[in-house]
């Protein structure tokens, strides 16, 4: 069994034994067409006040200025659909929330892997990324054979749908590369589309972040949301998966087995009293390593408010 062979058995047994539900291989190369739609989403602003999108473009389209001498990048899956959902009519909140903060969970499966490959393989130059690094998680997924990018932007695996982190091992070691996913599953659907509150979701799978929920809620630090979104948060407080829920692959999502996803008590039960009453304190105890933790609790007072008006609103209708 020659070397790239060999090793890249070993490495997807490893990830497959990390818990990582898949692991696709691709070779290290400039992401020309990505460059070239990420140009255009920029000059559209459609990344509203998210100025880190502008940074490091030339690192986002060619990994080897990520990993000098790179030659793969391995991506992973790692699902996190809930077992347990919200209980209804409480302050919403996007599934991938649900448990401990994803980014140490899968930092510390990484880290693991990287050791792995060193110990087994040999020295080598390899970095991790997941979601805090200019790397195009999702075009490095379809290169990988992993799945394709749906109308509202998320990658999509044809067994189970949508609800996946996606992380990147880049690194200089030379595998064997899975067949990219060159099919379309999503046809003529557009539920997606036509569920998203704010339109946000545009043909040709453009997704304008400046008006997306999980943009408002998560991203934006004004003190105050604008007005003309107001009737549109659907009781969403902290990001948004209306676009994920009605999507037919995600019939086939099924729950996760990663522990640490384990759906905090608090996120499935708080009222919106309850969350109003909270303090500071309690929620940086309660939510310490909660992805929550990213907007604050002032962030989420004020998303509360929002989304309290949304409910006079309806309130007014009914």
């Amino acid at each position: 069994m020659t070397s790239p062979i060999l090793h890249t058995k070993l490495i997807k047994e490893k990830a497959n034994a990390l818990g990582f539900d898949y692991c696709g291989i691709a070779a290290a190369e400039t992401l020309s067409d990505d460059a070239r739609r990420l140009e255009y989403w920029l000059n559209k602003g459609m990344h509203g006040r998210m100025k880190y999108m502008e940074n490091h473009f030339d690192m986002r389209i060619n990994p080897q200025l990520l990993v000098p001498g790179a030659k793969s990048v391995i991506t992973f899956l790692l699902n996190y659909f809930p077992s347990q959902q919200q209980a209804e009519g409480i302050p919403r909140i996007s599934k991938y929330a649900f448990g401990r903060d994803y980014h140490h969970v899968i930092r510390e499966k990484l880290n693991e892997l990287l050791f792995f490959i060193r110990s087994e393989i040999g020295e080598i130059n390899g970095r991790g990324f997941v979601d805090s690094a200019p790397v195009l998680e999702r075009s490095w997924a379809v290169k990988s054979g992993l799945g394709w990018v749906g109308k509202n932007g998320n990658l999509i695996n044809k067994k189970q749908g949508s609800f996946f982190f996606i992380a990147t091992l880049i690194c200089d070691l030379t595998l064997i590369y899975d067949t990219p996913f060159v099919n379309d599953f999503c046809g003529t659907c557009t539920r997606c589309i036509d569920a998203c509150p704010t339109d946000a979701i545009l043909p040709d799978k453009v997704v304008d972040g400046s008006k997306c929920i999980s943009y408002y809620t998560i991203e934006l630090k004004d003190a105050l949301l604008p007005a003309e979104v107001q009737d549109k948060f659907e009781n969403w407080m902290f990001g948004c998966d209306t676009c994920q829920d009605v999507c037919p692959w995600n019939r086939f999502s099924k729950p996760t087995n990663e522990k640490a996803f384990t759906p905090i008590p608090e996120i499935l039960n708080l009222t919106s009293g309850q969350w109003e009453d909270i303090s500071e304190e309690t929620f940086k105890i309660v939510f310490r390593d909660s992805p929550l933790k990213r907007t604050k609790w002032q962030g989420i007072k004020r998303n509360l408010k929002f989304i309290g008006c949304w409910l006079l609103v309806i309130g007014c209708w009914l």
